[in-house]
C-alpha cells in the first residue's frame, strides 16, 4: 500500500511521506495542526485511495479507552434474566449476547485490512492515551467476561487525531509517527479551494485570498480562520454573489470583508478587527 494523494484531498509531499511511513512502520499515525486543516479528511481520503473501509471514533470528553475495545451491558442481562419464561433463558446464558463490540475490536476480528480513525485524542482524560498503550503496540486486548483474547487478523492503518488541547504522554508518542499538518501556503491553499470551486473566477479568488490571510495575519486574534472557513466563506461568496468591488479597497486600506462572520468566529476578535479598520479609515 502507498498513498500517492487523491482528487478530493490536496496532501502535500511531506504528508504523503508521513503516511506512507506510517504504512512501512506500522505505526499508527499522529496527526497535529490546527482545527480546520483537514486531519480528520485525511483519514477518509487514505481510506477510499487505498480502498481500505474505514472505522472511526470520534472521541468526547467523557470517552474511555474501555469503549473502544467492548462494553459489558449487564443491565440488559438482569432485564433478560427477569424475562426468563419468554425463550427458557437461553439468550441469557451466553454472555456473548451482551458484549457490545467497540471500534478496536471491530477492526481486530475484520476479515480484510482496515482503516480506523481515533479523531480528537487530545479530548479525552488525560490517562486515555496509556490506557490504549498494550492494544495499540501489541494489536491485541484481553475480554474478561468472555475469557478470550482478541487479536488482530490484520494490523489495522491507524489515523490519531489531535488539537493540541493536552500534552499527549511520552510513551504514547514512542508508539507513532508524527506529523504536523503545517498551515497551507497560498499556493497550496489555492489547489485545495480549486478541488471546492473548480469554476471561480480569478479575480474573485484573487481578492478573497488577500482578504483571507489580511484577516489572518492580523496580531491578536484569539482564532485564525483556518481551510475550512475559508471554503465556507468563498461557499457564501458565491451563493450570495458578492461583487469583486465589495472584496477590493481603493486602496491598501484595511476594511470589513462582507460575511466576515464566516471568517471570525468570536466577538473579541469581531471587535479587534473592527477597532483597526476604524484606525486605518482615521488615518486616511
Amino acid at each position: 500500500m502507498k498513498f500517492q494523494g487523491s482528487q478530493n484531498y490536496v496532501a502535500t509531499q511531506d504528508l504523503m511521506l508521513a503516511v506512507n511511513a506510517a504504512i512501512t512502520l506500522k505505526r499508527p499515525l499522529l496527526v497535529k495542526g490546527e482545527p480546520g486543516t483537514g486531519k480528520t479528511m485525511l483519514a477518509e481520503e487514505v481510506a477510499q485511495a487505498l480502498d481500505l473501509p474505514l472505522l472511526q471514533w470520534h472521541i468526547k470528553s467523557t470517552t474511555k479507552a474501555q469503549q473502544g475495545l467492548y462494553e459489558y451491558d449487564a443491565v440488559s442481562r438482569l432485564r433478560d434474566s427477569q424475562l426468563a419464561d419468554v425463550d427458557g433463558g437461553e439468550r441469557v446464558k451466553d454472555i456473548q449476547n451482551y458484549i457490545v463490540k467497540g471500534v478496536l475490536w471491530q477492526a481486530f476480528t475484520a476479515d480484510q485490512p482496515v482503516a480506523l480513525l481515533i479523531d480528537e485524542i487530545d479530548k479525552a482524560d488525560i490517562e486515555f492515551p496509556n490506557d490504549l498503550l498494550r492494544e495499540i503496540d501489541r494489536m491485541e486486548f484481553y475480554c474478561y467476561e468472555t475469557r478470550e483474547l482478541v487479536r488482530a487478523k490484520h494490523r489495522p492503518l491507524v489515523f490519531i487525531t489531535s488539537n493540541n488541547e493536552k500534552e499527549l504522554p511520552d510513551a504514547f508518542l514512542r508508539r507513532c509517527f508524527f506529523h504536523y499538518i503545517r498551515f497551507p501556503d497560498a499556493e497550496t491553499m489555492k489547489q485545495i479551494v480549486d478541488v471546492h470551486f473548480p469554476n471561480l473566477k480569478k479575480e474573485l479568488l484573487t481578492a478573497a485570498m488577500k482578504t483571507f490571510y489580511d484577516v489572518r495575519n492580523l496580531p491578536g486574534l484569539k482564532k485564525k480562520p483556518s481551510t475550512s472557513e475559508l471554503l465556507d466563506w468563498l461557499k457564501l461568496l458565491v451563493a450570495e454573489d458578492i461583487p469583486l468591488e465589495a472584496l477590493q479597497s481603493a486602496d491598501t486600506k484595511v476594511s470589513v470583508p462582507p460575511l466576515v462572520g464566516a471568517l471570525l468566529k468570536n466577538e473579541q476578535d469581531v471587535t479587534l478587527f473592527e477597532k483597526l479598520v476604524f484606525m486605518n479609515q482615521r488615518n486616511r
